[in-house]
């Protein structure tokens, strides 16, 4: 039989590759630009964040605060219950990424395209009712699954430190072999993008994010298919749309090509059998149908499918497991005492509201001018996983920045001003004086008084006697806390020259935004008649 494809639906999957690419270059530019600007703001270089419905309902839940920003998630939900699950096939950069080499993997025969006989399909599903009963019980765990935050926790803390350190290794061999024009430009252009390029979970989160693309090689956006929240909260959406496949039964030869090649597993034949809610509308079945006998007709009422295919029990045991995984999550020492290095962002909201909030995305990590925000591992137990914390040791906070309260993309960490992040006190600077080098040594260091931003200084000198072996007697200037004036912001820390731990240090104690974690314990308070 004569190929007789469809042009038109060949033309709009062209359409939709092109979409695609400029959504992904969008977001990637917008990556990019989460850096330190020339100016105190950085505009809305998380604006992405607010187009997706399931980041707005699962904050929602767990906060029952709406943060305004989300209007714009109505778009995409109005749009996808008009249109079907067209963002996971048109916008989505993380579907664009999985899509990208699922097509790498097919054109190497590593992909080798079957019919599907499992019905994996439903997991996805299965997983947005934990997060959901999660975020009803205020534990928030969107930002674990969501692909806004996946990609972009991934890029900002695995991929772009790898990127930054292979160029770094290419630059340094340019200079040795004398190409020292070539080094210049490309040390320019890495100095200008400023990429962090030192994380804590770097490797474990690249390698995470490379085990996901990897799994296309088993099937084709294997991620879209059976894991997606946002594609299961989406296909929900989208059962009721206006655009509907329909198969012409005259010219069809039931090849199977269709379903064989479908990126998400929607089976477009039989007809009977197409799944809405999975479809997202990428046009391959039109486009290579050897018969054109696929069409994707307008309907002015819309069709209500059959209900997605959940039993019963196992939603009941899902949404057990999502209540269940409550506690669990929580089982952490920090929550009779603070831990000492959970330093969180400046603006950040108390303890169990900014867990409620915070989505993991990694966007005040990208932003931080210094590299001292960091993923936290087990200081905030299980369920503060991959949120932000200031580790002094790597970095510190900028007195004449506010970035980090600017790009949080759901109001976990405050906006604010210069001015007003400067009165934020993140923790309390402490000195041991058994590694201090005028306290230990008797010999004189000033490093840490002279690097203090506020004033007046939080870190004063005092002469002191020290007596050595030897019987000599030293009188140096030796560093003290005023408790009144520490903001916690580390640089102290940061720059104090005994390089392997060093002799000055920050602890959270005394947080502003916390009335738990202050200096004394409440009965001590008490017990000494301190109000």
């Amino acid at each position: 039989m004569k190929n007789v494809r469809s042009k038109k639906y060949r033309g709009i999957q062209n359409l939709r590759i092109l979409s695609q690419a400029v959504f992904f270059f969008l977001f990637f530019y917008l990556l990019l630009q989460t850096r330190f600007p020339e100016d105190d703001y950085i505009g809305r270089v998380e604006v992405f964040f607010h187009f997706d419905p399931l980041l707005a309902l699962t904050t929602f839940l767990a906060s029952h605060v709406f943060f305004a920003s989300f209007l714009l998630a109505l778009i995409t939900l109005v749009l996808t219950f008009v249109w079907g699950r067209f963002f996971c096939g048109w916008i989505c950069p993380l579907g664009t990424i999985h899509q990208f080499f699922a097509f790498i993997f097919k054109k190497t025969k590593l992909l080798k395209p079957k019919l599907p006989k499992d019905n994996h399909t439903i997991w996805k599903y299965y997983l947005l009712l934990v997060v959901l009963v999660g975020a009803v019980f205020s534990l928030n765990l969107v930002g674990i699954l969501d692909p806004f935050s996946l990609l972009y926790r991934s890029f900002a803390v695995g991929f772009m430190p790898a990127i930054t350190y292979t160029v770094n290794s290419f630059i340094t061999i340019l200079y040795q072999i004398n190409w020292t024009s070539l080094g210049d430009a490309l040390f320019q252009i890495f100095e200008m993008l400023d990429i962090n390029s030192t994380f804590i979970q770097g490797f474990f989160l690249g390698t995470l994010f490379l085990g996901l693309i990897l799994l296309n090689m088993t099937r084709e956006r294997f991620w879209c298919r059976y894991l997606c929240p946002l594609g299961a909260f989406l296909g929900l959406a989208a059962r009721w749309n206006i655009l509907k496949l329909r198969v012409n039964q005259e010219k069809c030869i039931e090849c199977g090509l269709c379903t064989r090649q479908c990126q998400t597993q929607a089976n477009p034949f039989p007809n009977e059998d197409w799944k809405s809610s999975e479809c997202d509308y990428c046009f391959t079945c039109s486009a290579i149908c050897p018969t054109a006998a696929i069409q994707f007709p307008l309907r002015a009422k819309p069709e209500s499918l059959k209900a997605i295919d959940l039993d019963r029990r196992r939603v009941l045991l899902t949404t057990f497991v999502g209540a269940l995984a409550v506690p669990f999550f929580r089982l952490t020492p920090a929550r009779i005492r603070a831990s000492e290095k959970l330093i969180r962002p400046p603006g950040a909201l108390p303890e169990e509201e900014f867990l409620r909030r915070c989505i993991k995305c990694g966007e005040c990590m990208k932003v931080c001018p210094t590299n001292g925000l960091q993923p936290v591992i087990s200081e905030a137990g299980p369920e503060g996983l991959w949120t932000p914390r200031l580790d002094m040791e790597i970095g510190y906070c900028e007195y004449y920045c506010s970035l980090c309260t600017q790009v949080c993309p759901t109001g976990a960490i405050q906006e604010l001003t210069i001015e007003e992040k400067n009165k934020q006190i993140m923790g309390t600077a402490w000195v041991n004086r058994n590694r201090c080098i005028p306290w230990k040594f008797g010999n004189p260091c000033i490093v840490c008084e002279e690097h203090c931003p506020v004033s007046p200084k939080a870190i004063q000198l005092t002469k002191i006697e020290v007596t050595l072996k030897d019987g000599t007697v030293k009188t140096p200037l030796a560093p003290v806390i005023d408790l009144e004036t520490c903001t916690g912001c580390g640089i102290c820390e940061n720059k104090c020259p005994v390089v392997d731990k060093p002799a000055i240090y920050v602890t959270s104690v005394g947080e502003s935004r916390s009335e738990r974690n202050q200096l004394l314990l409440d009965v001590i308070k008490s017990s000494e008649g301190i109000t």
